[in-house]
């Protein structure tokens, strides 16, 4: 390993962000030691099985949707609140996945000019801070639940209270949360800089930076 933390970064980093890419596909392992790595690896699974399952239900019903009108003259009632549902539940497990994979968009042109050492503390300054807002994010949002279960509101087509539909929004702001937290441990655990629990600070071939 070479004591340039910045040449060790450039020269590893397209492994590392192979590495990522690999555990979209579910290989997943987490590098976080003990009940951190326990954490990681549930937060994975539950990303996983949200955004996979989330992603079929709705090509499912937008095609039976779509089939159904033009074929039997007749839509899914519900179709639209479903989409609806699912597209919140998608969106919400996507910021943890995008967390967790390094993915969010950068503003970096001051960082990247820092030494070394001052990038990782800074690093760690910023996934401190986001973790804090996300979890504040966590905390309106159960509020804003609580506000809507006291008024009673049901969906017309599913008839489920319209509270139900947000449940992940809180979910989703908490496992991003916790995520940047686990990149503020790992940066303070390695001698590296990472923008995730395991990817490495760089930029892949069709990354731009910012």
């Amino acid at each position: 390993m070479t004591d340039d933390p910045d040449a060790h970064a450039r020269s590893h980093g397209e492994a590392h962000m192979t590495s990522a890419d690999q555990s979209d596909l579910g290989d997943y392992r987490s590098s976080l030691p003990g009940f951190l790595g326990t954490i990681d690896m549930a937060i994975a699974r539950i990303e996983a099985v949200a955004l996979a399952g989330g992603v079929l239900l709705m090509a499912a019903n937008t095609i039976a949707n779509v089939l159904g009108r033009f074929v039997f003259q007749q839509s899914i009632f519900f179709s639209e609140e479903l989409n609806r549902i699912l597209i919140i539940l998608i969106t919400f497990a996507g910021i943890s996945y995008a967390a967790r994979h390094g993915r969010h968009i950068r503003m970096s042109a001051i960082y990247d000019e820092m030494p070394p050492h001052l990038r990782k503390a800074l690093m760690v300054v910023i996934a401190l801070v986001t973790a804090l807002f996300m979890f504040g994010l966590c905390y309106y949002a159960v509020g804003y639940i609580i506000t809507q279960a006291g008024r009673g509101r049901v969906l017309p087509a599913l008839q489920i209270p319209v509270w139900w539909i947000y449940l992940w929004v809180p979910v989703g702001f908490f496992m991003t949360g916790a995520q940047y937290l686990l990149t503020a441990i790992k940066n303070l655990l390695e001698r590296d800089i990472y923008l995730s629990t395991h990817v490495l600070e760089g930029y892949d071939d069709d990354e731009v930076e910012v």
